[in-house]
């Protein structure tokens, strides 16, 4: 047991933990801080994901798209200045329907967060020819959005996609990068910059006169401190409550498969694709008879939500297909190691298939498909939490759903402004906890989708 001293210690060295000390250490000057966490560095929910990012986001207002492209602008200095170490690459994300009524519906969405600040709309065909993205690098790269408002020219440049499909929107300031490599080399200058790392537990903090004094860990050993950052990922609420906040987030436990595309059915270069149209799986009438004389299996015959979606990703020689499927968005308690759902990967294959008819050559395959994932820290909005807390010296940087790698630096960057006295961007208080006290806020919580900018 024994007793330390440290300006600044941070719970958690997920992404939101990592970048928080970067940018701390690195770019605010602040040399003395504890990173506190029991697990290897990004490993709870930090590489669990897609590692995918986009700056396409809804209302209500511009803070989403002003919060993401302000990330996505630190991640290119980033790739600039490592060489492009951590692999970002500008594919995209395109979105496929088979449903003309789906068409509108597309072009007031392109208009809609264009006008948010995501970019330019370029319809095809018209007055400028659609631009590919490459499969590597991202610079120099259209942004904004492309809509082809054709089925040739979808089949054209997605000839793998089904006949059905007949537009697509391609999101271009999009893609996704390898986030291991992005949070341990942030790690590394972090810790370079005198950041130090301690594998332990944090069970309580000691607050004197409404201020935080002590971090206690598992060990016994005790951490004095006049800062304290709540970097938790899905213990957020558990942490808060050390420091007696009720920090008002739940989570979701969402999937990923990993398949490997053995039979070179999808072309390695892909943008994320995602469907957009409600889909019933496709099974064969003996596979229905039986699904339907089971209560615990007959849910499968339901028709499922829109959403379905990949990217591709090569390991090595193998070139893996990473699939999320958000199709069952209960709030649970986080539970580790988490167990998902045995059908999940079948479920997901099939569901692919829609979209990808070649894929139906995987069919009965769910259990060789690699099955794991992580837990959404949400708050109702599905806004982030990023600065001070009612204690005095406390912080939080969390509730980032499904995006933080994709936020990480932004978050990072303004939760360092909040501590080190920087000049606030005009986003910030739009992730105070004490926008929950504004009536007007308040008002616009009762119509606000939980599932906002969730793919």
């Amino acid at each position: 047991m024994k007793d330390i001293s440290s300006e600044v210690v941070i719970c958690g060295a997920g992404m939101a933990g990592i970048a928080a000390a970067y940018h701390l250490a690195v770019r605010g000057g602040v040399k003395d801080i504890v990173l506190v966490d029991e697990r290897e560095p990004l490993t709870l929910t930090s590489n669990k994901g897609t590692e995918a990012y986009r700056n396409w986001w809804p209302g209500p207002g511009d803070t989403m798209v002003r919060f993401v492209n302000r990330s996505i602008d630190l991640l290119d200095e980033l790739a600039r200045e490592t060489d492009n170490c951590f692999q970002m690459n500008r594919r995209g994300y395109v979105f496929l329907t088979a449903d003309e009524r789906q068409i509108p519906v597309m072009k007031e969405n392109a208009a809609e967060t264009s006008a948010l600040g995501a970019g330019p709309v370029r319809e095809h065909p018209g007055s400028t020819p659609y631009t590919p993205s490459p499969s590597e690098g991202f610079e120099g790269l259209p942004t904004g959005v492309d809509l082809l408002l054709s089925p040739e020219l979808v089949r054209e440049q997605f000839p793998f996609v089904t006949e059905d499909a007949v537009a697509a929107l391609h999101v271009r300031r999009a893609g996704w990068l390898g986030a291991q490599k992005l949070g341990k080399w942030l790690l590394a200058e972090a810790q370079r910059a005198g950041v130090r790392l301690v594998r332990d537990r944090v069970t309580d903090v000691t607050i004197t006169d409404n201020r935080v004094g002590q971090v206690h860990l598992r060990s016994g050993d005790c951490i004095k401190t006049d800062t304290f950052v709540i970097a938790a990922g899905p213990y957020l609420k558990e942490v808060g409550a050390m420091v007696g906040v009720d920090i008002p987030v739940f989570n979701e436990l969402h999937g990923k498969i990993a398949l490997r595309d053995e039979l070179g059915i999808v072309p390695t270069d892909t943008p994320l694709l995602f469907w957009s149209d409600p889909i019933e799986l496709p099974w064969t009438d003996a596979e229905r008879e039986k699904l339907a004389a089971d209560d615990e299996t007959r849910w499968l015959l339901d028709e499922f939500p829109a959403g379905v979606h990949f990217r591709s990703r090569m390991d090595g020689d193998t070139h893996l297909l990473l699939a999320i499927w958000t199709y069952d968005i209960e709030p649970c308690p986080p539970v580790w190691p988490p167990t998902f759902d045995p059908d999940y990967p079948e479920i997901l294959i099939r569901g692919l298939a829609r979209m990808i008819p070649g894929l139906s050559a995987y069919f009965g395959h769910g259990d060789r498909a690699y099955a794991d994932g992580g837990y959404y820290c949400k708050t109702r909005e599905n806004r982030p939490l990023i600065g001070p807390l009612p204690v005095e010296g406390t912080y939080v940087i969390g509730g980032l759903s499904g995006y933080g790698i994709m936020t990480s630096q932004a978050a990072g960057d303004l939760l360092a402004a909040h501590i080190t006295g920087g000049e606030l961007p005009e986003y910030a208080a739009a992730f105070l906890l004490s926008r929950y006290e504004d009536p007007t806020y308040q008002t616009l919580l009762e119509d606000w989708d939980v599932t906002s900018g969730q793919l």
